[in-house]
Parts: C-alpha cells; structure tokens; sequence
C-alpha cells in the first residue's frame, strides 16, 4: 500500500469494511475518512483499526453529544485563536490532517478549511502580540506537521518575533502516522528561533511501527523535546496492560508521556467513552507499575470551554452512580454524566 485510504470503496479494497454495511454511506458522509500506508499496515491490529475504519456506532448521536464539545468557538477572539487559559494560546494552522480519527472531538472542522488564510494569520499573530499575558502558543488544527516545512518556519519564525512568548508547542500525529515527514527539511523548520515541543497523539503501542519509532529519534535526537499524549478509548487501550505497554514504549524512545485524555463528547463517538471511575482504577494500577516519568495526567476537557481539569478528588465531586460536578481552574462546578 503506497497511499492512503480516503473512502469506503477503498477500505473495502483493502479488507478493512464490508461492503454489506450498507449504512457506513452515511457515515463517511457526516465525517471523512482518511489512513495513511502506515496506519494501513498497523491497522493488522484491531485495535489500532478502530481508531480509523468507520462503524455503524457513529450514527448513534446521544444528547450530550455536542459539536465543539471543549467549547473552540467560545474562546475564539479571532479566527484562528482559542484563548482559554491566561498564559497560552491555540493557533488553528490548519484544519487538514493525515488521518482522521473516528473520536475526534473537532471532526466537525477538521478537512473542511485547509490552511489558516494568511489575512487570519496576520490577525491572529497581531492578536498573540498585542497580549503580554500569553507566554506560550499551541499550534494545532488539524495537524500543524501537514504544513510545508517552509510555511511551518516562516509562522514559527514569526512566532519568534514576539518577545513575551517562551516557548511554541505543537500537537501531532506525524511522527507515528506521516513519519517519512519528519526529514531534514522539516527537522530545520522546528529548529527556529523560539523553542519548540512536540506532543505526539498516539494511543495505541500497534501504533509505534519502524518507521514511526525511527522518526520519533530524528526528533529527540535534534534535542526536540518530546512529549505525548493519549485519548482513553473504550476497546483500544483501556486496559492497564495496553497503557503499560504504550508509556513504557515511548519512554524508551525519549518521549514523555503528559496527557491521557478522557474521552471527549463528540458527536457519533459515545462508544469509545469509559467511565471516569474506570480511567482513575487504571491510572490507579499505572502508579503501582511503573515509574513516575512515565506516568501522564489524566485530564478531562470540560465541555463548553472552562479548560482541562486532572480528574482527581480535588476536582470531583461524586452526586450519584456515573454522575459528577468537575471543578474548573476557577472554581467553578459542571455536571458531567459517564455514558451508559
């Protein structure tokens, strides 16, 4: 396989799908399919598959299932900026992305814009430096490593022009689906006059093939500081095992593991939700196994945009079986219910 996958006929090529499923029409038309070769090969693994084959599943759109489930648009000062938090920005570079994971909490957005249009860009960096509170911008999208090794350097060399900002991050799933784009070109491109993270999506230990894991070194091995992040998903990784093997994994590869995100309320995407008590006993049995290193937060993205929390007694608040009051950064209380 020497390209990706972009429609049912071709996971159906490719033994991925039944073509009797006849509904999964009206899955790809609500969110787009995409797989590159190396998530083709990986997708040997069940696994590693359910994270980007489409199911019947989706079309179950359960009522507190929403569009922009961490609340995008509501800190949205100009296009291309999420300003949540005081000290951090969202950059929205771009809307496209390599693969196109089935519990996407942005998968109303994501393909349908492409690259931020450079009058937006303009605004949204005029807006950055106009605001001495923001010490650090996040670009994501999308994938912000989909973008030419030259238009990353010019936004990241542009970036470093602001002088109240420490650092750049980046949110990717290149270097473990795309990694033959993380080559020299794109390696000078990060290497720019601000400091640059780099936190890897990847959930799922199938994922880390040669090619990725080599990819991963090209990265640390330019003194790229590398961090990760997962999403809890029911039927993936949501054994301690799995978890185990996934963090013990990226240690070994220099990446930290930093975020394992509990699973957003996208719509179409209820059947990878855990319950919260079942993701703090993993954490729980994680703490007991492996070393502090390799240990991320496990975060909840409160709906409507009030910010990530660390789901810990600090910030709940149990009121019944399967339901809570999460506390925000602020103080304040939100309801949240676990899926049936």
């Amino acid at each position: 396989m020497d390209r990706a996958l972009e429609s049912l006929r071709d996971l159906c090529d490719a033994g991925l799908t039944d073509p009797a499923e006849g509904r999964l029409e009206e899955v790809a038309r609500a969110f787009r399919i995409r797989l590159t070769p190396q998530m083709v090969a990986a997708s040997d693994d069940p696994s590693v598959a359910r994270q980007f084959v489409p199911t019947l599943d989706e079309l179950e759109i359960r009522p507190e299932e929403l569009a922009d489930p961490i609340g995008d648009a509501a800190r949205s000062p100009v296009p291309g900026i999420t300003h949540r938090y005081p000290d951090r920005v969202i950059l929205h570079v771009t809307r496209t992305c390599d693969v196109y994971c089935r519990f996407c909490f942005r998968r109303e957005v994501v393909g349908s814009e492409g690259i931020l249009p450079e009058a937006d860009l303009s605004a949204a960096l005029d807006y950055i430096d106009a605001t001495p509170s923001v010490r650090e911008v996040i670009l994501t999208g999308g994938d912000p490593l989909t973008l030419s090794p030259r238009r990353l350097r010019a936004i990241i060399g542009r970036l470093g022009q602001i002088g109240h900002l420490d650092q750049v991050r980046i949110h990717s799933r290149v270097p473990v689906v795309a990694p033959h784009r993380i080559d020299d070109n794109m390696l000078r491109a990060l290497l720019g006059p601000i400091p640059v993270w780099i936190v890897v999506h990847v959930n799922h230990p199938g994922e880390l093939r040669l090619d990725a894991r080599a990819a991963l070194g090209r990265l640390a091995d330019r003194g790229i500081p590398l961090l990760s992040q997962s999403v809890l998903l029911r039927g993936v990784n949501d054994t301690v095992d799995t978890l185990e093997e996934l963090f013990r994994a990226l240690l070994r590869l220099r990446v930290k593991p930093y975020y394992l995100h509990h699973c957003d309320l996208a719509k179409g995407a209820g059947h990878f939700r855990t319950t919260i008590d079942e993701g703090r006993a993993l954490m729980a049995e994680l703490r007991r196994r492996i070393t502090g290193i390799g240990l991320p937060s496990y975060v909840l993205d409160l709906p409507g945009g009030f910010g990530k929390v660390p789901l810990t007694h600090d910030h709940l608040i149990a009121e019944g079986p399967g339901r809570w009051q999460v506390r925000d950064p602020q103080g304040g209380l939100h309801p949240y219910a676990d899926p049936d």
